[in-house]
């Protein structure tokens, strides 16, 4: 149980940095599978690509640590 908290609190981590960071990466919500509708006071925002993008990246991450675990 001790290694699964310790892998939740990085996890936790790195959304925080994500989260606190991610306004200064020019790119992120704005790739061009972003779509944003705006009809007067409404706005709608679907980070699309950039979810695909994000979870690719996450898989990859993931992907690495399991093969390196052994």
């Amino acid at each position: 149980m001790g290694k699964w908290l310790i892998i939740a609190g990085i996890v936790l981590i790195v959304a925080g940095v994500i989260l606190h960071f991610g306004v200064k990466i020019p790119w992120l919500g704005k790739l061009p599978g972003d779509f944003h509708f705006k009809s007067g006071n409404a706005t709608i925002y679907i980070p699309l690509a950039t979810s695909i993008v994000l979870s690719l990246l996450l898989s990859l991450i993931l992907y690495l640590i399991r093969i390196f675990k052994g």
